[in-house]
């Protein structure tokens, strides 16, 4: 009705998504108080409501003039002011709020405020299903919620700029899921060690950690990652005999090794790409003594110790290569090896083995050998299957060059025991699982074609769903991600951006074709968010709640630390300097 506090004017023009308002020339303020609460009319991205017999059509506010957009509509009133209004779904009688529209409103259709308790029509009550993830930015007492079941498996994304607040909605997100439900799970790729001080129940797994070391052998590598990882080749060199025999040794290698703690391996099904343990130190060590042996006899045959004029044995794990009699010039013995195709990828391999940076990887303590203490069940029993619901992976202490790799690891890993333990009753569907990725763009880019973990976390993107393995990753640059990942993310939670490349991307790929929503990205307030896909009703601008303790990506107190006065310190240098040499903290 007309005379209702909440009437704001009337219908003048209708598109197909599009409804153009005529505000009243009689609302006694542009900021009415109802039911004791102030209601702005006219802001961008608030609602209002038409109603229509027992029908309700919900739109938000795009734009707000003193003229009618259309030059269809003649109207002489200088002093009239206009909405244009965004469709986004309807109400029939009791029924729930429903995305859509299927009855269009009309010219001179009264159009209305919406105040909380219509709001509260549109998002409804928590349940089971749903986790509240902030609260409304037009109401500070309506949580708004989205579905746990969407939210996770149908994967999704936190995306914002520099200082836009990024971490405090990962950290709010994470602690409603696992507040949420008892049985839930999380593990947080974290590549700067930024998450644990916000998490204090977590299980943080650190490199080199006396505690809690994170543990990711080698040898957990594909032959395609391991040769990459230790020689610098790929597929494209499989016609190269130094590649295909490389894939021989490190076969028969892990044949040696099949009385696992996880249960004896049938040696027919091993094969390069087996997780199964081997020495790294023993492949350099056969490579070097197939380069470098001499021989008695000069067989056509591949030669074998037998024949072969050793000096001393030498000591693979203390890196010592055996010698040999020097071989003659001319032809007779003792004859030169002929394995002279292993000479860069012995070098390469030493090199790698040499470097204190990658001891996480080839000195993996009680996962070194098929008779140490642990086994990869031990492995998935700290990331998964510990009483901790979320378990934290800090990869500050990874180097750069091999962080690629390390991620594709953990994230292959992850998902093969998902998916070869889909109907098991503790893991797989029966307990699904999310895997959240921190600074996503640094190793998920677009433009990446030989990226492991990239590969890695496309295949959960596309698949992960049916396995019970959902995904969700944090970047402050969506255009650099990966094109396959932003199309398969199906819930944004998009927070101040200011880039216009970045903006176009969140406006293209997002599920819901809200442009005036979208158009609000650069101008959010730190700590709030456009959310919009297959987990929230309608498209939604949030504020997210600030989190104590937070995580510790905030600023440095510049000002602070600048009106100081430091004494030079060469000791505290020289501890920089160190640190810079061994890559440790």
């Amino acid at each position: 009705m007309k005379t209702d506090s909440t009437y704001l004017g009337q219908v003048i023009r209708v598109d197909s998504n599009i409804v153009e308002v005529e505000l009243s020339s009689e609302i006694p303020s542009a900021a009415p108080i109802i039911k004791g609460r102030i209601y702005k009319i006219g802001q961008i991205g608030t609602f209002v409501k038409m109603p229509m017999g027992n029908i309700t059509i919900y739109g938000i506010v795009a734009a707000v003039s003193d003229r009618p957009g259309s030059e269809i509509v003649q109207i002489e009133k200088s002093a009239s002011r206009y909405l244009s209004v965004q469709l986004i779904g309807e109400k029939v009688g009791d029924n729930e709020f429903e995305k859509g529209v299927g009855t269009y409103p009309t010219i001179n259709d009264e159009v209305h405020l919406v105040i909380e308790a219509d709001l509260l029509d549109i998002y409804g009550v928590s349940d089971t299903g749903s986790i509240e993830i902030g609260k409304h930015s037009s109401s500070e007492n309506l949580g708004v919620y989205v579905d746990t079941h969407n939210l996770v498996l149908r994967h999704c994304g936190i995306l914002g700029s520099t200082g836009s607040g990024k971490s405090n909605t990962t950290v709010s997100i994470l602690k409603s899921i696992l507040n949420g439900y008892a049985g839930s799970r999380v593990i947080l790729v974290d590549p700067h060690g930024e998450y644990a001080t916000a998490f204090p129940d977590a299980k943080v797994l650190r490199i080199s950690d006396a505690a809690s070391p994170l543990v990711i052998p080698f040898w957990l590598m594909t032959f395609e990652e391991l040769a990459f990882f230790l020689v610098g080749a790929d597929s494209r060199d499989e016609q190269k005999v130094e590649y295909r025999m490389l894939r021989d040794l490190v076969t028969n290698l892990k044949k040696e090794n099949l009385n696992l703690k996880s249960g004896i391996v049938n040696s027919d099904y091993v094969t390069a790409d087996s997780p199964i343990p081997f020495s790294a130190r023993r492949l350099w060590f056969e490579m070097n003594w197939r380069l470098n042996a001499t021989f008695s006899t000069a067989a056509k045959d591949e030669q074998n110790d037998v024949t072969a004029e050793m000096i001393s044995e030498g000591s693979c794990e203390e890196l010592i290569a055996a010698s040999f009699t020097p071989y003659a010039m001319n032809n007779a013995a003792p004859y030169k090896s002929k394995h002279i195709e292993f000479f860069s990828y012995e070098r390469k391999i030493l090199s790698r083995l040499r470097d204190s940076r990658f001891d996480f990887l080839f000195d993996p303590g009680e996962y070194k050998t098929a008779e140490s203490g642990k086994d990869l069940h031990d492995l998935l029993t700290d990331w998964i299957g510990s009483q901790n619901k979320l378990a934290i992976l800090d990869l500050s202490g990874v180097p750069f060059e091999v962080l690629d790799i390390t991620i594709g690891l953990i994230t292959r890993f992850v998902y093969d025991s998902m998916f070869w333990g889909r109907n098991e009753p503790y893991t797989g569907k029966k307990r699904p699982l999310l895997l959240a990725f921190e600074e996503a763009h640094t190793y998920l880019g677009k433009d990446d074609r030989s990226s492991y973990s990239k590969a890695a976390v496309e295949r959960i993107f596309k698949e992960g769903r049916k396995f019970g393995v959902g995904a969700l990753v944090i970047s402050q640059r969506p255009s650099e991600l990966s094109e396959t990942i932003l199309a398969q993310i199906g819930t944004f939670i998009a927070l101040r951006l200011t880039n216009s490349s970045d903006q176009s991307i969140v406006k293209s790929a997002a599920p819901d074709n809200l442009s005036s929503l979208m158009d609000l990205l650069p101008s959010l307030r730190i700590g709030e968010a456009v959310i919009s896909g297959e987990a929230i009703k309608i498209p939604s601008r949030v504020r997210l709640k600030l989190n104590n303790p937070r995580p510790t990506s905030e600023d440095p107190k510049l000002v602070a630390c600048w009106s100081q006065t430091h004494a030079p310190s060469l000791e505290n240098y020289k501890l920089v300097v160190t640190r810079i040499r061994e890559q440790k903290l």
